[in-house]
């Protein structure tokens, strides 16, 4: 007999707005209690000195995180100029200290340096994998490792703020962007060096800023549900976006209940106005549907093959 697992099964999305100094796994184990949810996952991780949006996915939507991962952010970030660090944040050892001699027009040249499509070497502090280890664990045993740079995307770069050895910015960048290592770059080209002082996500794709939530208010709405005898999931549930709001910009088909059960059974179906290729997102009924069912892949035949597909009554 299978196991029954642990919780509610609860599906949406959460926008937290994730305090300094917590990492993104407690404050995802944290969500996950004060919902008593079944499942829950993050879209990609914020480091703990680090704040903002961080959208937490519970029970079906886990399905669906990894659109989340795959879209651009922005950011707010301040650097400090005059020091490098070996993890170009508040956190790691100082490298190299060396006196500020920079002029607004020296930054400015330096910032049109990273403004649209170049490359980028990640940094050894990074989650990224080598031989099935996270960059950050050679890097604590004192191991560099070969990484290979690749192509990133700074949509938008506006400077803030130059005062003294700060600098504001405000940062939309593609998937798998480093601010720290885009820091560190700067402090480089400027002959000074540079790390990240204060780090702020302000966006993931295109999540409403004012829908994100505090872990206080989650907390304080769980006190209040505890003190008017009632279940904290009132208070707490409608805080979720739905879940299909991760796959946002992907297109949409629409098939019926018959087609649906194919999908969910593994099987390819026909959808009306499909595009020629690509991924879809599925709903039951006609374009006025909000019953979504999942996400497929068009297949060479044309067809909607299932790849994130909910169970039934998931909504």
């Amino acid at each position: 007999m299978a196991k029954r697992r642990k919780g509610r099964p609860i599906n949406g999305v959460l926008l937290l707005d994730k305090p300094y100094e917590m990492s993104s796994n407690s404050a995802l184990q944290k969500v996950k209690r004060l919902y008593f949810a079944q499942k829950a996952g993050h879209t990609g991780a914020l480091d703990p000195l680090a704040t903002g949006m961080l959208p937490i996915c519970l029970g079906e939507g886990t399905k669906f995180s990894q659109f989340l991962l795959d879209t651009d952010k922005r950011y707010l970030v301040t650097a400090k100029l005059g020091i490098r660090t070996t993890t170009s944040d508040a956190d790691g050892e100082v490298v190299s200290n060396k006196p500020v001699n920079i002029s607004a027009e020296q930054l400015a040249d330096a910032l049109e340096h990273f403004r649209g499509t170049t490359k980028q070497v990640p940094s050894m502090y990074s989650a990224l994998k080598y031989q099935g280890q996270p960059l950050y664990k050679y890097a604590r045993e004192g191991i560099e490792v070969p990484r290979e740079s690749r192509d990133i995307t700074v949509y938008h770069l506006s400077l803030l703020r130059f005062e003294n050895d700060e600098v504001d910015l405000d940062i939309h960048v593609s998937k798998g962007t480093y601010i720290r290592t885009i820091v560190d770059d700067l402090g480089e080209l400027l002959g000074c060096g540079a790390y990240v002082a204060q780090l702020h996500r302000s966006a993931v794709g295109n999540y409403p800023t004012d829908k994100m939530v505090t872990m206080e208010r989650l907390e304080a709405l769980l006190e209040q549900a505890n003190e008017q005898n009632i279940s904290p999931s009132t208070l707490l549930d409608p805080l979720l976006l739905p879940m299909n709001t991760a796959c946002d910009g992907i297109p949409k088909v629409y098939v019926d209940e018959m087609s649906a059960n194919f999908l969910r059974h593994g099987n390819p179906v026909k959808a009306e106005n499909s595009p020629l290729e690509g991924m879809v997102q599925v709903y039951i009924g006609d374009m006025d549907s909000d019953d979504f069912i999942g996400v497929g892949m068009i297949d060479d035949d044309g067809l909607v093959a299932p790849k994130r597909i909910t169970v039934v009554d998931a909504q």
